[in-house]
């Protein structure tokens, strides 16, 4: 049977769990909002600590908190931010909107965590000499700034040191499929109808290039998510908090973080808007779309085995029927563009969220950090899962790739400069008409040599773009 012991905070007695680090303040968030049953992200939680921390020692070298608190509560803030209290943190995303219960989970449980280390109980935050979860844990600071903080914080170092990691080994594989592939003709496709012959090496440096692109725009965000609000207290006026508290903590957390930080240079717009996470899901949403063009054409070239495209082959990872005995299914492409299809709805709701902003705050914090830390999580996941168990073993079916471009009347194309658009035009109908190869129709009226056919007719030479035979 769960004991309980009964705390207090402004607005009354509230039983809180015998054991928990937490206090009056959150037990009433828990009890208020059993929504999604789903608290916030850890990632969020672990920023947190690390910037309690920088708080505590900014103000200590600023003359507002003693050393002895001090030390205490960065003691406890660094063992939040290493994860080892996450179950103390139990308030459920839908929460208000300004995170302030969040923001009073991590004071009361790093209140508990330092009165603890200065030999005190649980909930002994008005002894003598205890640390207080708004007074000293809090100084200095207001939800509206350490909320925005800690969220920029979680999500640039999910991209700095999870997504960019994993997309430049996606990027990797796809370059050395590329490079393997390089030789390999296969016929090029617009409109999902035969265009001009293309190497399927080209196709796989197509795919690498967009992951290269996706991960320069990402790196991009580094000027935004890196801009931090603390400092700007209640409304970005920076009441209650000395002149250089901002730029302290910025510089204590850029230097325990390793992250490309600074003091935000408008606190009024750090607080009032949420555009840098907007921006951030946005280029979320573009990886997701890059990430789904590769997963469809791999499955479409992928295709059969009998009655497909069947250009290449990809892994067989499971079973693909419960009722077709040795049918396979390329389940990890399907698993990229399920994950595509929920980042872009998570940016759905992050836009409208950044939307929503009223005069000094935006009241949508907890969803938002909730998405884009889910979508960076879920792109870097299966980008990994996809380079290793798909990309890197697929193999090309060469003999096909070449029949294939080889017997497409769209080969003709090569001949315009020789004959003429419409001359061209008139051979391709012809041999879609009568199945007769465009060699042969070309050569039986002796309109080019075959020392010319072969010239403007090789695939290979087609890749590489000009006037076939010049």
């Amino acid at each position: 049977m769960t004991k309980f012991r009964t705390e207090r905070d402004t607005m009354g007695e509230m039983q809180v769990p015998a054991d928990a680090l937490y206090g009056a303040s959150t037990a009433r968030a828990v009890d208020n909002f059993p929504i999604a049953h789903e608290p916030v992200p850890a990632s969020v939680i672990h920023a947190f600590g690390h910037l309690k921390a920088a708080c505590a020692i900014a103000n200590q070298e600023l003359g507002k908190l003693d050393a002895k608190r001090t030390e205490a509560i960065v003691a406890a803030s660094r063992d939040v931010a290493a994860g080892k209290y996450d179950e103390h943190f139990p308030v459920d995303i839908y929460q208000t909107g300004s995170g302030t219960s969040t923001n009073m989970n991590a004071n009361e449980v790093i209140a508990n965590l330092a009165n603890q280390r200065l030999g005190l109980g649980l909930g002994a935050k008005g002894a003598e000499g205890a640390v207080h979860p708004n007074d000293h844990v809090n100084m200095g600071q207001s939800s509206n700034d350490v909320i925005p903080t800690a969220m920029h914080l979680a999500a640039l170092e999910a991209v700095e040191r999870d997504l960019l990691v994993a997309l430049q080994h996606l990027h990797g594989v796809l370059e050395a499929k590329a490079y393997e592939f390089d030789k390999i003709i296969k016929i090029g496709r617009t409109h999902l109808q035969d265009a001009t012959p293309i190497r399927l090496g080209q196709e796989f440096s197509g795919y690498a290039s967009q992951i290269a692109h996706g991960m320069s725009r990402l790196e991009k965000l580094r000027d935004h998510l890196g801009e931090l609000a603390i400092g700007g207290t209640a409304v970005g006026t920076g009441l209650n908090a000395p002149p250089d508290f901002g730029a302290e903590v910025v510089r204590r957390l850029a230097k325990r973080t390793g992250l490309p930080l600074t003091e935000a240079t408008d606190h009024i717009a750090a607080q009032a808007s949420r555009d840098g996470l907007v921006e951030a899901s946005g280029q979320l949403r573009t990886t997701a779309v890059a990430l789904t063009k590769v997963a469809n054409d791999l499955r479409w070239m992928a295709s059969g085995p009998r009655t497909g495209l069947a250009e290449i082959r990809l892994p067989d990872l499971q079973p693909g029927s419960s009722i077709m005995p040795g049918k396979v299914n390329p389940v990890l492409c399907e698993a990229v563009t399920q994950v595509a299809a929920q980042v872009m709805g998570n940016d759905a709701a992050v836009a409208f969220s950044g939307s929503q902003g009223n005069f000094e705050l935006n009241v949508y914090l907890p969803v938002m950090a909730r998405n884009v830390l889910e979508s960076i999580d879920l792109l870097a996941n299966v980008s990994r899962v996809f380079a290793d168990r798909c990309v890197a073993g697929i193999e090309a079916d060469v003999e096909r790739c070449r029949t294939n471009a080889e017997s497409s009347p769209a080969i003709a194309t090569s001949l315009n400069p020789y004959l003429g658009y419409e001359r061209t035009a008139q051979l391709i109908k012809e041999s879609q008409r009568t199945g007769t190869s465009i060699r042969e129709l070309v050569a039986a009226t002796g309109e080019l040599s075959e020392e010319e056919l072969d010239r403007a007719l090789d695939a290979l030479a087609l890749t590489r773009g000009g006037v076939a035979g010049s």
